[in-house]
């Protein structure tokens, strides 16, 4: 009995020995950049910032001519790692051999829910980065959250997208097709079912509108285009939503569920899952993603799918990957976080995602782009880096058509 004593304190002596600091011990951390697969005829690694965030902490280092960031005393723990710059037409023509039409470029990598740790300390992360071209019209806010009345019942009605002008021109938009990205829970398709199936050549669309194409529809650098479901005043139902009386284009509610104002042009519906719905279906908390593309194919003719797996049930539209100009991951918050694996785009066209910070939503909350810097003429350029986590913002104060400086 003595002996078993003996044996059962010296364990406990053991185990309280035992130094469990290291497991948080602040450490190096290298992240080394991986070229577009693009850049063929040159590299450009040297001089690039790499940042890591934590919540909201963020750190940043700045590349070598190998293209490693390298940084002190990170403490480890699951953070996001990402990277962009823009280059110029002629500097992506000297990398990869191509022209393209667009002025400017955008190179970025993002790494979502990366455990870093001791691990990288002398073997870098590799950071893979891709090439979007700037695009001249992008999405610069969504407002799908909605809000409560007078009698605190949920409000749908005042729901929106905007579209904005980057460059330093007057752009047509006549044409332009909006779709909205599958959203089922489970999700219909996931990007590994996507890569399996169709090579990660297209994206499910559960609805699909086009600003009509038989009359021209300029937008001017620094302009807007509002598109809603009922473009009406809607400020006298809550503080948290919007005068829409000036909105361009409507989408039409054949149903009679929303009031629509004849004053405003209709949107083209083109392409629906839902048969007995006619207006935009922005869901309140998410996902809500939405991409913008061109064509002169007849889109009605694009095949559908079945979710991944089934043979009945809800059809999707494919919508080819090669004609999507912009596109926004917009994905739903949980009790415990946002899940990344539910992304419905690949990383070039959205790396990052955004969200609204309700689970429900009803909060009036909307997401933005941020202000990146300001044009020669004065328009503002926003945030562009092909990684919503970078570029949108959440707000229930910003009103339509207006953009915070940053």
């Amino acid at each position: 009995m003595k002996r078993h004593l003996i044996y059962i304190i010296s364990l406990l002596c053991l185990t309280s020995c035992v130094n469990y600091d290291d497991v948080s011990e602040a450490t190096q951390v290298k992240v080394q950049l991986v070229m577009p697969t693009e850049f063929t005829q040159g590299s450009d690694l040297e001089g690039h910032e790499v940042t890591l965030s934590l919540g909201s902490q963020t750190t940043s280092a700045i590349t070598d001519a190998q293209g490693i960031a390298t940084f002190q005393n990170i403490v480890p723990d699951v953070y996001n790692v990402s990277t962009s710059w823009e280059i110029t037409a002629s500097q992506y023509k000297t990398l990869s051999g191509e022209t393209v039409t667009a002025s400017a470029c955008t190179v970025a990598g993002n790494l979502n829910s990366q455990l870093l740790s001791a691990n990288y300390a002398t073997t870098p992360l590799q950071l893979p980065t891709q090439v979007s071209i700037n695009r001249d019209i992008v999405i610069g806010k969504i407002y799908s959250a909605g809000s409560k009345d007078t009698n605190n019942r949920p409000y749908r009605a005042g729901k929106y997208i905007e579209l904005y002008n980057q460059s330093d021109k007057t752009i047509d938009v006549a044409g332009l097709y909006i779709a909205m990205v599958e959203h089922d829970n489970p999700q219909a398709y996931t990007l590994t079912n996507l890569h399996a199936d169709f090579a990660d050549s297209v994206v499910l669309a559960a609805q699909v509108f086009r600003i009509p194409a038989t009359t021209p529809y300029p937008v001017a650098p620094g302009g807007t285009v509002l598109l809603v479901n009922s473009a009406i005043d809607h400020s006298g139902i809550d503080s948290l939503e919007h005068n829409l009386l000036d909105a361009d284009f409507e989408a039409k509610d054949a149903e009679g569920n929303y009031q629509n104002n004849p004053a405003t042009p209709a949107l083209e519906n083109v392409s629906s899952i839902y048969s007995l719905l006619s207006n935009m279906n922005l869901v309140q908390g998410g996902p809500c993603g939405i991409i913008i593309f061109r064509t002169d194919e007849d889109v009605t003719s694009w095949p559908l799918t079945y979710a991944y797996g089934k043979t009945k049930g809800t059809q999707w539209r494919l919508i080819p990957k090669r004609v999507i100009i912009d596109g926004v991951d917009y994905l739903k918050k949980k009790a415990t976080g946002v899940d990344v694996s539910t992304k419905r785009l690949y990383d070039d066209i959205d790396a990052g995602y955004t969200n609204i910070n309700a689970i429900a939503g009803w909060t009036g909350e909307v997401v933005y782009r941020r202000t990146s810097k300001t044009a020669s003429d004065g328009h503002k350029i926003l945030m562009d880096t092909n990684n919503s986590s970078n570029d949108f913002k959440v707000s229930t104060t910003i009103k339509p058509r207006e953009y915070d400086e940053e």
